[in-house]
């Protein structure tokens, strides 16, 4: 049995993913896991942030309308953090970070989770938990 992928999208923030490839071509997101917005997933236009080996790969979400895969990428510290959790990546009224591609729309991206499994805080899944492990930036 396969296992979910640890993000998924609202319909609402599919729509505007949708909305946003169209004005701007291939996108992908990135949780830093600062402060204020850096606590918000920051939807940029492909490869315009520059991943490193301190990011992990969540998902390559797939949106319909969406010619591509959408990357969602985390730092690594940050998904220590939220490795017991499933992200769903929503959308709400009002201004978020200036440097996330939505911000002038007067809407944001937020992380609403659900806990997956019961975790031992900043752990990461066993090897042999069958949990897939998240790969590094390339």
């Amino acid at each position: 049995m396969a296992s979910e992928p640890p993000v998924e999208l609202t319909p609402a923030a599919a729509g505007l993913v949708r909305r946003l490839r169209t004005d701007h071509g291939p996108l992908m997101f990135h949780q830093s896991g600062g402060c204020c917005d850096g606590s918000a997933p920051m939807c940029y236009p492909a490869g315009e942030f520059r991943t490193g080996a301190s990011d992990v790969l969540l998902a390559d979400l797939t949106v319909d309308g969406v010619a591509e895969p959408v990357p969602f990428w985390m730092s690594a510290s940050q998904y220590e953090r939220w490795s017991h959790t499933r992200l769903i990546v929503d959308v709400v009224e009002g201004r978020g970070s200036g440097f996330s591609l939505e911000a002038p729309e007067g809407v944001r991206f937020l992380i609403r989770s659900r806990l997956l499994r019961p975790a031992t805080p900043y752990s990461s899944p066993a090897p042999d938990s069958g949990v897939p492990l998240p790969r590094a930036s390339r």
